[in-house]
């Protein structure tokens, strides 16, 4: 049965962690004049950011699938706190990335485990737990940008300090997801549902490293692109629109907001019509919008950047899911790596997009990016794991005996 309750709480809890994690990016237009920084400076940060937040996740995945630590999600909120109240007071550069590596680090002991949490809640709807909770960090990566808008840009940089209240809430609904996820390991028994290792796979070992290889190149292409709309869509808007930081910032929420409600969609499709539909209608699908987007005026830009937001973000609940089903019994670490690497693509292409600004432009930038969704076609190489008779099959080698 799926325990609704605690799926909200883990997805309001995503929620809060992501706003904070997305307050950065919204206030770089404000860092950007304040410590008079370039592109390439704005495009560390975010790989500091997304670094810390991508390389530990695998790690503490594999360690809290034979380990399950209930405590963790307070311990990654507390990391984003600590982050938080160091970018309030930060005044040089590099306390400004210390800064950034403390949010990411608290994002990648949080993501792991907390998607262990949803799945465990699902009652076998294991895409749409995964995209209520999905939903969540997307609303937070939304929220991010208005409370940039309204509090930290009209009072300035020390206001981030008055957003440790996010932290501290987040602090409080995580304590009671650990006290259920406490009882509820307690009770599972090995090999049972709860712990994940209820199934084996049908393929190769070497057809599973193919697939989890395409999985990452399309996971490539959407946290690549993403990263360009993420970090410099406001730049981007304001020099080509003249647009106000205020304007453009609100901008940028619309977009998320759109992020949000793909991702809560991209679930409950996948479980009804396949994941792999879902990965090559989101994925591939986006391309003709991302091509028109670099020469739109304001008005189809608005509109663009929605269904670019909407019909992207769908792919990766379903991404996630697939891989968590390809490899049964390995949730932590199948999350922690999909996570880490989707964090790890978008830092590193914010880092390698604002260098190429910096060389020919943020529109020519948009222009170029605007293919990244052709790797899409790759999908063509997944293997059918969610089709009915691949979940038969899957059924039949879980049940028999070990």
């Amino acid at each position: 049965m799926t325990a609704f309750a605690v799926l909200a709480a883990i997805s309001v809890a995503h929620l809060l962690n992501d706003t904070i994690q997305s307050l950065l990016p919204a206030i770089y237009p404000l860092l950007k004049s304040s410590f008079n920084l370039s592109f390439a400076q704005i495009g560390m940060m975010t790989l500091a950011l997304m670094l810390t937040a991508s390389v530990l996740q695998p790690v503490v995945g594999h360690y809290t699938d034979s380990r399950p630590t209930p405590h963790a999600l307070l311990v990654g909120m507390a990391f984003s706190l600590a982050g938080l109240l160091l970018l309030a007071v930060a005044h040089t550069y590099w306390m400004l990335l210390a800064a950034a590596g403390l949010v990411g680090l608290g994002s990648s002991v949080f993501h792991p485990e907390s998607s262990r949490i949803a799945r465990m809640a699902s009652g076998g709807r294991h895409g749409l737990a995964q995209s209520l909770f999905q939903v969540g960090g997307n609303v937070g990566s939304s929220v991010g940008p208005l409370v940039a808008a309204f509090i930290v840009a009209p009072f300035g940089q020390r206001a981030l300090a008055w957003c440790s209240v996010i932290a501290i809430a987040g602090m409080a609904v995580v304590s009671r997801v650990g006290r259920w996820y406490r009882h509820r390991t307690s009770q599972a028994r090995p090999g049972s549902q709860a712990t994940g290792r209820s199934r084996t796979s049908t393929l190769s070992r070497a057809r599973i490293g193919w697939t989890l290889a395409v999985l990452a190149a399309l996971i490539f292409s959407k946290y690549f692109y993403l990263a360009s709309l993420s970090s410099y869509y406001t730049f981007y808007l304001i020099t080509k629109f003249d647009l106000s930081v205020r304007a453009a910032q609100l901008h940028l929420f619309i977009f998320l907001a759109s992020v949000a409600v793909g991702t809560i969609l991209g679930g409950p499709i996948g479980d009804r019509f396949g994941r792999k539909r879902v990965i090559w209608g989101s994925i591939l699908g986006v391309l003709p919008f991302t091509l028109a987007l670099p020469y739109a005026s304001l008005f189809w830009t608005t509109i663009l950047t929605i269904v670019i937001g909407l019909t992207l973000a769908s792919a990766f609940s379903a991404i996630v899911v697939y891989a968590q089903e390809l490899v049964p019994g390995r949730v932590g670490l199948i999350s922690g790596v999909f996570f880490g690497f989707a964090f790890g693509m978008g830092g590193l292409g914010a880092a390698a997009l604002g260098e190429l600004a910096d060389s020919i432009g943020i529109e020519s930038v948009y222009r170029i990016c605007a293919f990244l969704p052709a790797i899409g076609l790759l999908t063509a190489f997944l293997p059918d794991v969610d089709s009915p008779a691949a979940r038969a099959l899957q059924a039949r080698a879980g049940s028999a005996p070990a």
